[in-house]
Order: structure tokens, then sequence, then C-alpha cells
């Protein structure tokens, strides 16, 4: 049997990186879901490629009543929701505080906190009825500590995601639904060229790039993939996980462990040589 089946979830942020990823295992691992994205011809795509179980509903996450729309979406179709992934997201403005906009601030606090509060407010009626359900939220280690995301706006809004998850869990634990967070560490998906000023169709070709970039910035030998955060979320959204509630699942090689341990003995072997000349 499939960890997920009979539930039914939702996926934000589906048409590619961590969230096609996600829809892929969720559908294999037995769930039936509803997807959500910006761009239609892909939703539509990844819809067909995974049957019967998939439907797609284009949305602007940063928008209530579609939200609301995609949440009623899966109820009626599928008969109730088990669990949403609020993974929709996107790059943040960079650069120091004295140059931020105030619009494009806005603009990014509403993509990655707003559409997360939008999605838990909508779900959570449908989950306290059931008596059971599952939210996760896509925080990122960005949120946890200061430097590292090329914009502190990014940072910020993780920061609130992590926390805001924290409160709706207390919540919401009380009606047996729990809400937790995944924070990803360097995952090889578009979003660091977007970040970088790429078209969205040229960012989508970067993944192997990052693969090689972030390849020793973690302990584990390797940059993170999509697939590493679909296969923490399918955990969350199993009964597997029933007493996990209000959490933060890092999911970073270590990276935010501390200093690397190849590092570190190079430092000593710099220090002795000091120590030496010094003598």
């Amino acid at each position: 049997m499939g960890r997920l089946d009979g539930k039914v979830a939702v996926i934000t942020g589906a048409t590619s990186g961590i969230g096609l990823r996600t829809a892929e295992v969720f559908v294999a691992e037995g769930a039936k879901i509803v997807i959500a994205g910006r761009r239609l011809p892909e939703g539509e795509a990844l819809a067909k490629q995974l049957g019967a179980n998939c439907v797609f509903l284009q949305t602007d996450v940063t928008v209530e009543a579609q939200m609301q729309a995609l949440i009623a979406l899966a109820v009626d179709r599928f008969g109730r929701i088990d669990c949403l992934f609020n993974n929709a997201g996107g790059p943040a403005q960079t650069g120091g505080i004295e140059g931020l906009e105030v619009e494009r601030f806005d603009a990014a606090m509403a993509t990655l906190v707003r559409s997360v509060m939008l999605g838990m407010k909508h779900a959570a009626p449908h989950m306290k009825k059931q008596g059971s359900g599952s939210i996760i939220n896509n925080g990122s280690i960005a949120g946890r500590l200061a430097g590292f995301s090329s914009s502190m706006v990014y940072s910020a809004a993780k920061a609130a995601v992590i926390h805001l998850t924290k409160c709706v869990a207390m919540e919401l634990g009380e009606s047996n639904v729990r809400v937790n967070a995944i924070s990803p560490g360097a995952i090889a998906t578009g979003i660091f060229g977007k970040a970088l000023g790429l078209s969205t169709d040229a960012a989508e070709k970067t993944p192997a790039v990052m693969r090689e970039v972030y390849k020793t910035a973690q302990p584990i030998p390797r940059a993170g993939l999509p697939d590493d955060i679909a296969q923490a979320a399918v955990f969350l959204a199993s009964d597997e996980s029933s007493f996990i509630n209000g959490h933060d699942l890092v999911v970073d090689g270590a990276m935010t462990g501390g200093r690397n341990w190849s590092q570190q003995q190079q430092g000593y072997v710099a220090l002795r040589k000091a120590f030496d000349q010094g003598a």
C-alpha cells in the first residue's frame, strides 16, 4: 500500500521544482491531489501526466478568493482535504536595507507569507470538521539564520512562515490537525536563477549548475534535490507523523549544523603553521 493511500492533498507552486516533484511523489504514494500554479500550460501538462488522481487549477496564491476556490475544489472533487502543502513562493528583492522598495517588499510578503496564511485559513474549517489533517508550510534555513539568502526580505518572510506555523499548530492541534514546516537548505531548483534576475524559462535550466555549486556547501557531498523535500512532505502528510505538530523539519544536509569538519581541520593546520612561524 502507498503511504498516502486514501488521502487528498492540495499542493501550491506545483508547476516546477519542489512542488512538481512533490506532486509526482504524492500520486505515486496513492494520494489524490489538486495542484496549483500560475503557469497554465505547465499545470495542465502535469495534471495530464499524473492522470485521474490529479486536478490542476490556475491560481494566484496571494488572492484570497482564488485560494478559497482551490481548497473548495479539493473538497468538491474528492470529498475531503487531508493535506495542504503551502509550497508556492519565489525570490525577493536583494540588496541592503536602504535600497529596499516598499512595493517589492509588500509583493514578496504577499507571495511568501500571505499565501500561507490564506491556505491555512481556508483549509482549517474542513480539517477541523473531519477531525484530522496535516498542513505543511515551506520554510527555509534562511528563516532560521541570517546570511543564508541573497535577500533579507526573503529571510524575514520565511522566518514569519516558520513562526506562523508554530502559532497555528497550537490552535489547530486541539482539533487533531497538525501544522508543520519544512525548511530546505540549498536545493537545486530554478529559484536561485530567478533571484539573480533570469527569466523563468532561463532559471528553470539552472538546477544542474546549482548541483555543482552546492555540492560541498554542507557535509553531505551533494546539493539538495526537490525529491529530498518531497519525501519529507510525504512523511509529514502521512499517518507516520501523527504526533508531530508545530515542528520545523530542517532538510539541509547539516548546512546549518556548524563549520564543516574538513574546513575546521584546515583551520587548525593554518593555526599550527602560524604558531610555528611565531615561535
